[in-house]
């Protein structure tokens, strides 16, 4: 067990809080999926480790997780709250994608993705509640006790257990298992970029699974909503209409997947996300949110 930190020992404090940052944004991130909350939520914490009298405490690293938890669990009531009293329903917005290179994310990148937390699934955990997102991020993620979660959500231990077990389903179920085989992956979407570059509409079929799931989340331009797609044909015919950006479109990882970047001119406007299974693909998101895409650290990645 660690050593407690005393009180007064402020430098000491803060850095015990730095060696945590990077586990304590993993699970901002997969709870929120917004990287700018994520990091809100963090420093947020600090504040409280700040102010509170810790020398008592025996795992540092348990408890401000558990803070973190709290703290985004009130902003996902927050959320749900306003999208309650929003006219439609599904969904507020996409997460916030995680873009590097294709040789890779760099260190930080690394570490936010540390259990490969793919795109598909942070789609699936936005449609939790936010008790159950918090039980199946903390324990199924982050091996959090249900012991300690309990008070967190304001439940028993067996309760707690529960909403973990009913979230586990809607995400084994609603998170396509993609295929591991990178280059195969990467074949595909340079496929599907292609024919939809060149107008190829028998093109599109081939690579896109019958029951493809299209989102595109323009922001404001839609309202703040994302747009849902459904079926291949729908998606290919969504896709021609677009075939202008695939000609200016570059190869990148988004959440450590081959994905797409489209940057007229060099300059970052869309992200798209592929879901390939058994060489098909069965789910697109892009992210076309001028004000989130300007927000994205994609420095660099533009050509």
């Amino acid at each position: 067990m660690e050593p407690a930190v005393p009180q007064n020992d402020s430098d000491l404090l803060a850095a015990r809080f730095e060696e945590s940052r990077p586990h304590l944004r993993a699970v901002a991130y997969r709870m929120l999926g917004s990287l700018s909350e994520a990091e809100d939520a963090v420093q947020e914490a600090w504040f409280r480790l700040d102010r509170t009298d810790v020398s008592g405490v025996q795992n540092l690293g348990g408890w401000l997780t558990t803070v973190v938890g709290r703290v985004c669990l009130d902003q996902l009531r927050s959320r749900k709250a306003r999208r309650e009293e929003s006219v439609d329903a599904f969904p507020e917005r996409l997460p916030d994608p995680v873009v590097s290179r294709e040789d890779g994310a760099d260190p930080e990148q690394q570490a936010l993705l540390s259990d490969s937390v793919g795109y598909a699934l942070l789609v699936v955990l936005d449609q939790l509640g936010p008790a159950e997102r918090l039980a199946f991020v903390l324990h199924d993620m982050f091996a959090v006790p249900f012991e300690d979660i309990a008070p967190i959500v304001e439940r028993t231990p067996a309760a707690t257990r529960q909403l973990a077990s009913r979230a586990r389903r809607r995400v084994q179920g609603g998170t396509p298992r993609p295929d591991t085989d990178t280059s195969r992956r990467k074949e595909v979407v340079g496929a599907f970029l292609a024919a939809a570059r060149d107008g190829d509409f028998d093109g599109l079929l081939t690579v896109l699974d019958p029951d493809v799931v299209l989102r595109v989340d323009l922001g404001a331009v839609a309202g703040g909503m994302a747009q849902l797609v459904r079926g291949a044909t729908a998606v290919a015919q969504q896709a021609l209409m677009f075939s202008k950006l695939g000609a200016v479109s570059v190869p990148v990882l988004v959440n450590g997947m081959p994905g797409a970047m489209a940057a007229p001119n060099g300059r970052p406007q869309s992200l798209m996300d592929l879901t390939i299974v058994d060489g098909r693909i069965v789910e697109i998101n892009i992210l076309a949110d001028p004000e989130r895409i300007a927000a994205l650290d994609l420095a660099g990645l533009g050509g």
